[in-house]
């Protein structure tokens, strides 16, 4: 039988989600079945295609719900998981026992950890060190920006190439592995260093180019590099580069969507209950995510559009200097 595991793609968590998913079906559930992984991307418009739900049974990881019945398990942490209050009503409804929600959880990952331990037994030892990265990574809980930017460790190596990587069959080649054996050993696998190596002279570069183009003002670090087409960059170069900035709003173009990134620094001073909540604001332009960063996507060739919703929330940002004394240029 054919477990198909969809899950949020070029997302760290998103990829430790569909590996300790795999883990504690195979452990916990049991039976003879081969696991197919399919990442998705957010995106303007229907979010699913009925056809990606080929499995016997289909799960879907740290994305958002899906209505059709072929979905047997779902695990997501988003605060705008639901993409209508239909879909929310329906998951209230289910009785499977299969699916989960908690928008308080940092990583979807120690949520599955978390309901698979409490509900079905599941042992969690071995895990440790991903269920540690699943956290500071998901909940950008670094202890600077150096630390976000500079890459040491190698759980932020592998994160940098599942952000980054275009190759369609890379993560989910990645994915058992990184519930099988230590983080630090997939990160010395041949294919993952193929990957890797130019994944970090890209990072370099992406830092110059960043450096070039963002600026901040009222608190909001701004930039656009929709010229410079790419499928992903670190979030946290913006901050790395202008640390006195409180909010980003980013704009970038990869080959399928031109995507409005929003976010709120982590390390900024401003007391938490005086900032913005990303995902309220992305949610009003169809986009999401959580309450300190989301994005928004629009289709690849609105470049215009995304500009325009770009400086919407832009204004909006900086209007909170007004009320909350955000740092000034």
């Amino acid at each position: 039988m054919k477990m198909r595991v969809l899950f949020h793609n070029n997302c760290f968590d998103g990829a430790c989600s569909a590996s300790l998913f795999t883990k504690f079906h195979r452990e916990c559930i049991g039976g003879d079945w081969e696991y197919d992984y399919k990442g998705l991307h957010h995106k303007a418009g229907v979010q699913f295609d009925e056809a990606d739900f080929n499995g016997d049974e289909n799960a879907i990881v740290d994305f958002k719900y899906a209505n059709s019945p072929k979905v047997t398990w779902w695990f997501d942490h988003h605060q705008s998981a639901f993409l209508t209050e239909a879909d929310h009503e329906q998951f209230l409804r289910d009785t499977s026992g299969k699916k989960f929600f908690d928008s308080a959880r940092i990583s979807c990952t120690g949520f599955i950890a978390d309901v698979a331990t409490a509900t079905f037994g599941f042992d969690t030892h071995g895990l440790e060190d991903l269920l540690h990265w699943a956290d500071i990574i998901d909940g950008a809980k670094f202890e600077s920006a150096h630390a976000a930017v500079e890459l040491a460790e190698p759980a932020l190596k592998l994160m940098m190439a599942i952000e980054g990587t275009s190759d369609p069959a890379f993560i989910p080649r990645l994915i058992p592995l990184l519930t099988s054996q230590p983080l630090a050993t997939t990160l010395q696998e041949n294919f993952v260093q193929a990957e890797v190596q130019p994944r970090l002279e890209k990072h370099h570069r992406d830092i110059t180019l960043l450096r070039s183009r963002a600026a901040s003002d009222r608190g909001v670090i701004t930039f656009d590099i929709t010229d410079q087409p790419t499928e992903g960059y670190n979030k946290f170069i913006p901050y790395y580069l202008l640390p006195e900035g409180v909010y980003v709003v980013g704009l970038s173009k990869s080959s399928f969507r031109t995507k409005i990134s929003v976010g709120t620094n982590p390390w900024t001073t401003v007391d938490t209950d005086k900032l913005a909540n990303i995902a309220a604001i992305c949610e009003r332009y169809g986009g999401g995510g959580h309450p300190r960063v989301g994005a928004i996507s629009v289709p690849v060739d609105q470049v215009y559009e995304a500009r325009r919703i770009a400086a919407e929330v832009t204004a909006e940002l900086k209007a909170l200097d007004q009320r909350n004394q955000l740092p000034t240029d």
